[in-house]
């Protein structure tokens, strides 16, 4: 029985990314390997991230723990129940962060906000590209001159 042990980095963690330490542990996990984490903050930014984790190893038959959270040992009644209540923490917190999501696109369109990109050429460039292009420029020669796609350009002189 082999134990995959990693200590996840804080840099790591603050990007809630899988360090490629990790990555390479979750890649080869089976059945009766233990991944152990100092603590749980430090392998995951949040709990989405951690449930996501946390199911990968369960996933490949393996077990979690953290050294200074007992209760986070998935091999133990509690642990299991933990996990179950993980996912449930992560639907709410998905849910939470859409709802705000949300919420913060209306506030910002009631105070006028522009929520689009923004154009990649100044309406004066858009007005000189539309008139080149009645007077016969390709789409190439306009994306050439204005350093940008021709889908761009097709779409700014789509009235030509």
């Amino acid at each position: 029985m082999a134990e995959a042990t990693y200590f996840a980095f804080d840099d790591e963690a603050n990007r809630g990314i899988l360090g490629p330490q990790l990555q390479e542990s979750v890649k080869t996990l089976g059945s009766g390997d233990v991944v152990t984490v100092t603590r749980i903050d430090r392998l995951a930014r949040s709990t989405f991230d951690l449930f996501g984790i946390v199911k990968r190893i369960v996933d490949a038959k393996a077990q979690f723990r953290s050294l200074t959270e007992p209760w986070a040992d998935i091999g133990t009644s509690t642990g299991g129940l933990m996990l179950a209540e993980l996912g449930g923490l992560d639907d709410v917190e998905r849910d939470l962060i859409r709802t705000r999501t949300a919420e913060g696109r209306s506030r910002a369109l009631a105070q006028g906000k522009h929520m689009e990109r923004p154009p990649s050429l100044t309406p004066a460039q858009q007005k000189e590209a539309t008139r080149r292009r009645t007077q016969g420029a390709t789409l190439q020669e306009l994306a050439d001159s204005y350093d940008r796609s021709i889908s761009t350009m097709r779409r700014v002189t789509r009235a030509a």
